[in-house]
């Protein structure tokens, strides 16, 4: 992000959760729950784009360590 302020990954998540509840409901009227939509697509890029620079940050610190390359990561679907 280009402004001076942090990045929040937690509040962001907390509001992205509040938003899809909301549209979830179905009682937003159709602009509204188009604005609620935009303002879920800019929390996601955030949210993408703060965890793809922790990940570099890991990568980094991890190479300068002398530690092994990571491993990619596999969620078991339960």
């Amino acid at each position: 992000m280009a402004s001076t302020k942090k990045f929040d990954l937690e509040k962001s998540l907390a509001a992205l959760e509040k938003l899809v509840t909301e549209l979830e409901s179905g009682d937003l009227p159709l602009e509204k729950a188009m604005q609620k939509f935009e303002e879920g697509i800019k929390l996601t890029r955030g949210c993408q784009a703060a965890l793809k620079e922790a990940e570099q940050k890991v990568q980094i610190l991890l190479k300068s360590a002398g530690g092994e390359d990571l491993q990619e990561f596999e969620v078991d679907d339960e």
